[in-house]
């Protein structure tokens, strides 16, 4: 298992290449899939770790931790198994914890030897989770507003702007 990778300034999450047997696999496969978990997991454990990320914050996702990631993930096998006729995903199941376990180890070390460029990734990767949760909230914004606009009321009423019940009053007329 090699592999090698490296964080930039850039927005892009899909700057990984995986290879088997020199083989590029282009549509991933096990090989890449243990590449992401671990990146993942590792970074979460490491801001968890270090206090950056707290009890009740939520985790971050695989798309935050490798944002502006850029790696290659070359795997040497015996019999590899590729999925389809195109040699594009390998499907060796048992070569996923291989992956996993290298790539934990290896960050895992890293990170802790190198505490600037950690705080740096794990920054970046928690600026990726916020901007992610305020464009889902806008998001919805948008959709709820959309709902609400085709119950227009007319310009002589208006949307009851008290929350308490105490305050409020609803006619119902026929």
């Amino acid at each position: 298992v090699e592999v090698a990778m490296q964080w930039s300034t850039s927005y892009s999450t899909n700057s990984v290449m995986a290879f088997a047997n020199n083989i590029n696999t282009h549509e991933g496969g096990t090989h890449l899939d243990g590449f992401k978990q671990a990146v993942t997991r590792t970074i979460n454990e490491y801001a968890r770790s270090k206090g950056i990320l707290k009890e009740k914050d939520s985790n971050l996702s695989g798309d935050d931790t490798r944002e502006g990631c850029a790696a290659i993930v070359s795997v040497k096998l015996h019999d590899p198994q590729f999925e389809g006729q195109t040699k594009t995903k390998l499907g060796n199941t048992e070569i996923r914890p291989l992956v996993q376990n290298a790539v934990t180890q290896g960050l895992a070390e890293y990170l802790e030897e190198n505490p600037t460029p950690a705080k740096r990734i794990i920054g970046k990767a928690t600026q990726a989770l916020k901007a992610r949760e305020a464009a889902r909230k806008a998001r919805e914004m948008t959709r709820r507003k959309g709902v609400l606009d085709s119950f227009a009321l007319p310009g002589k009423l208006a949307d009851c702007s008290s929350k308490t019940p105490e305050n409020s009053e609803l006619f119902i007329v026929e």
